[in-house]
């Protein structure tokens, strides 16, 4: 039976966190008073609270001193997303039920993984260090915002560009998502993210024929939109090899033995690329976007009336740029797809750098070895985005660290924003501990 939520005393510290963290209803750009219970959790350890105030939405930046500036940030966001239908959900969204599961205790609730959980690790570990007596070599400064489930317009885009003076001096971050485990072949890594791929939203729009929808149009808007459509899903961009995907590649192919290294070894040859793609699988799917810049349509804009024609459709393209590319790089591969006849027209572009600072994964390499003796740490592309393309334009470089070992069969991309978003509480408390070891050796 799922356990009431006042058993959550028993847990650990950050078990406890995250699930009151859950319980505090968030969803983009609502509060729920994360941010309040947050302060109440670091006031006490000497760190200050900024608020800052971006049309309504609240976001906060804690510093250690009350300096506003550090040597090592962490960043984490509060806001969730939508819950989407509550019949899908096994357990009320907002209730932090925690139960057994085939592989231990779990704790489900929207914001489990992304990213209450990681959030209530960093708290954790700050806890701890003060109970402990750890002395930190430097400022530790820690932001928390509420828009990034929406862009980040609000979130830290705006801190980034109005207040840049709280993050000088900064030139490392911790923060979402890598960290979990991925499982290839008979071996466990552990991808570290040290870069992602860049939003570059499109519109597509298809013309044609309208009219009364008694007289049928052929080959109209709507025929051409079934055109386009088809010829995305069934075509790949160009392949390109970039350098943090060789390096992760390379490094994940070494560690594996006889066929499945080789295997796994060829997808740096674009030649062979997309057809070794295709043998791996569910892991294919997942390796896809590391190796092609990316567009999924999403959103269709066509006739309000039923009996209505429309000679003009539009359709959203949510597309991801590989670091080093740009949006007419894009909007040229998908050319030689679609053809000329789809006006394509750039709705946002949010950029990042083409190459990652390297100079703290060795020693986040090393945390997770010690932890986990027979996992591999190996760098991450991840394929969406994160605030960490925010800092990035202070020269901030954020690790996406969140270390979480989760079972073989754990999906941790396609759990976090789906109906029963959990997380093993097992993983909760490894990651607060390796979190506590950056604090630690930093």
């Amino acid at each position: 039976m799922p356990e009431s939520s006042n058993t959550t005393a028993t847990y650990s510290t950050a078990t406890q966190i995250a699930a009151k963290l859950i319980r505090r209803e968030s969803i983009t750009p609502e509060d729920g008073g994360c941010q309040n219970y947050i302060e109440s959790l670091l006031a006490p350890l000497g760190f200050v609270r900024t608020g800052v105030d971006a049309g309504g939405i609240i976001n906060s930046i804690y510093t250690r001193t009350g300096e506003l500036k550090g040597r090592l940030a962490f960043a984490g966001h509060t806001d969730v997303v939508p819950t989407g239908p509550l019949e899908d959900w096994p357990h009320p969204p907002f209730d932090a039920v925690i139960e057994d599961g085939p592989d231990g205790k779990l704790l489900h609730g929207r914001g489990a993984q992304d990213m209450k959980g990681g959030v209530a690790m960093m708290l954790a570990a700050f806890l701890r260090a003060k109970a402990e007596g750890l002395e930190l070599p430097g400022d530790v400064v820690l932001a928390i915002v509420s828009d990034e489930e929406a862009a980040g317009d609000f979130g830290a885009r705006f801190l980034v560009e109005k207040h840049p003076d709280l993050f000088d001096d900064i030139r490392y971050a911790i923060g979402e998502f890598g960290g979990f485990t991925l499982y290839v072949g008979n071996r466990r890594f552990y991808p570290i993210q040290v870069a992602e791929k860049h939003l570059c939203w499109l519109k597509a729009t298809v013309r044609g024929s309208g009219g009364h929808g008694s007289i049928p149009v052929r080959g109209g808007a709507m025929a051409r939109l079934s055109e386009l459509l088809r010829k995305i899903d069934q075509h790949r961009l160009p392949v390109h090899v970039t350098p943090v995907a060789r390096l992760m590649f390379k490094t994940m192919a070494s560690s594996l033995a006889g066929l499945n290294g080789l295997i796994l070894r060829q997808l740096l040859n674009p030649l062979l690329t997309n057809r070794v793609l295709n043998l791996l699988g569910d892991r294919g799917r997942l390796f896809d976007p590391l190796l092609h810049n990316t567009v999924s349509a999403t959103i269709l804009h066509g006739s309000e009336k039923i009996n209505v024609i429309p000679s003009e459709i539009s359709v959203e393209l949510d597309g991801r740029l590989l670091p080093g590319y740009q949006p007419d790089d894009l909007i040229g591969e998908l050319r030689q797809i679609i053809g000329n006849h789809v006006e394509l027209e750039l709705l946002r572009h949010d950029s990042g750098p083409t190459e990652p600072d390297m100079g703290l994964f060795d020693t986040l390499a090393g945390i997770l070895r010690e932890a986990d003796p027979n996992g591999i740490p190996v760098p991450l592309l991840l394929t969406g985005a994160t605030d960490a393309r925010f800092f990035s334009q202070l020269g901030i470089q954020t690790y996406g660290f969140l270390p979480m070992p989760l079972p073989e069969d754990f999906n941790f991309i396609q759990t976090a924003h789906a109906a029963d978003e959990r997380i093993p509480i097992d993983a909760v408390e490894f990651g607060a501990n390796a979190i506590y070891k950056v604090l630690e050796r930093f």
